[in-house]
């Protein structure tokens, strides 16, 4: 009996040696990277199936006792995940209960419009293509704002998302954060801002972002239309007239265009365009609500992505002549 009692004791041990080196093996997979799917409501015997299919290959029976005798079979979470070369089976229990799932990433550009951020998430080839086919009024019903017009209204940004994640949840976190930043400038808008609401100026904020790529002018752009707002004058900003042209606009902005009515071109219709012509930042935002102090109605590109500003007419034709002109 006392023999039986040894024996016992030591082929427990020996398990329980044989154990420790088994879990802290790394599994034998088909391929260097797997990608392992476990759906909401899996068991655990379900997921130890799924992630032989996937092509981990080891004994089903084992993993599945070893899940089990862990105590934390119950806390696995469903994702996608990435299994890699030389993942052992502790690691892969690790993964699972932490919900540690395989992250991709997509960056939203300042400046870029909403057909250009659609472009981009067309791309991702980890990301569920759920807005495919929608329109653009469709796409915003879904994400509970179908009073608003898309443009402007996400957030210029980069966004990690989970494979297999909807682009509807990037455009969600993209229009939350805009949402955000947006009351943030409004709320530190200039006393004298002639800017009516919100969506006043995100509108303004996206010109601005279109009209400069100087960080340094930004605030002095924001000042001009600013003024011109306070004074009743035509905004007159190219990049209104571009987006009203949409697919027409060839990359060469000649004078009939400038004349051509559209419901955004500022050359021909007062005050702020109907909707944001692309994506404004977080400095735009804020320049947008609160400019410069200055009394400039004018300004002209130098060349050198910089601009000269100029507080009437006359000082403003002699810089286009010198900057534009060469004069």
């Amino acid at each position: 009996m006392r023999k039986l009692l040894i024996w016992m004791v030591l082929l427990t041990l020996a398990f329980g040696g044989w154990a420790v080196w088994w879990v802290n093996q790394p599994l034998s997979l088909t391929a260097a990277t797997l990608d392992l799917s476990v759906e909401p409501g899996t068991p655990p015997r379900g997921v130890v199936q799924d992630a032989v299919e996937s092509g981990v290959q080891t004994s089903p029976a084992l993993l599945y006792w070893w899940f089990r005798l862990s105590g934390q079979a119950r806390q696995i979470k469903a994702g996608n995940y990435e299994l890699q070369t030389g993942l052992t089976p502790l690691g892969l229990l690790a993964k699972l209960t932490r919900g540690e799932e395989a992250l991709r990433s997509v960056t939203l550009v300042e400046g870029w419009t909403f057909k250009q951020v659609r472009a981009a998430l067309s791309k991702e080839e980890h990301l569920a293509q759920d807005t495919k086919g929608l329109e653009a009024d469709l796409i915003m019903q879904k994400l509970g704002q179908p009073a608003h017009h898309p443009e402007g209204r996400f957030y210029p940004d980069t966004y990690t998302y989970a494979k297999g994640s909807s682009d509807l949840k990037v455009l969600q976190r993209a229009l939350r954060a805009m949402d955000l930043h947006l009351q943030q400038a409004w709320s530190q808008r200039a006393a004298n801002s002639p800017l009516k609401s919100p969506d006043e100026l995100l509108t303004l904020a996206s010109i601005v972002e279109k009209e400069t790529g100087s960080a340094s002018d930004r605030p002095l752009v924001a000042a001009v239309f600013n003024n011109r707002l306070r004074m009743g004058m035509l905004l007159q900003t190219d990049p209104t007239v571009i987006y009203g042209l949409g697919d027409r606009f060839d990359g060469n902005l000649r004078r009939r265009d400038l004349l051509a009515d559209t419901p955004w071109n500022t050359y021909t219709r007062s005050g702020l365009p109907p909707t944001p012509i692309a994506m404004p930042g977080k400095a735009s935002l804020l320049a947008a609500a609160n400019p410069a102090t200055s009394r400039a109605l004018y300004f002209v590109a130098r060349g050198d992505g910089s601009s000269q500003f100029s507080d009437n007419l006359d000082a403003h034709n002699r810089a286009v002549n010198k900057y534009q002109r060469g004069q």
